[in-house]
């Protein structure tokens, strides 16, 4: 589970579009382009508003017909995904 006030940033050099509800994500230092579904889209933008993971885990459980353990373990995949690709630098404690 993530900790009470843990939070992911977009890296700097990651650009984003909205293409039809769903987004584009482009890291212009490594050149890796990634698309993301409504639900991915939901996320990025709850994390492009500097919200903490809970928060992300709130708001999910509280707008899709999801327990908040599925929320938790899936929101990590795709995080882990998202870290992977140079997309988000993970940090313990608030979004500063």
């Amino acid at each position: 589970m993530p900790g009470e006030g843990d939070s992911v940033r977009i890296r700097k050099d990651v650009i984003f579009r909205d293409l039809e509800g769903e987004l584009v994500l482009l890291n212009l230092e490594t050149g890796v382009y990634f698309g993301l579904d409504a639900v991915g889209s939901r996320i990025w933008e709850l994390l492009a508003a500097d919200r903490c993971l809970a928060d992300v885990v709130a708001t999910l459980t509280s707008e899709y017909e999801v327990e908040a353990e599925a929320c938790e373990a899936d929101l990590a995949r795709f995080l882990e995904t998202l870290a992977d690709n140079e997309l988000v630098d993970r940090h313990d404690g608030p979004p500063r």
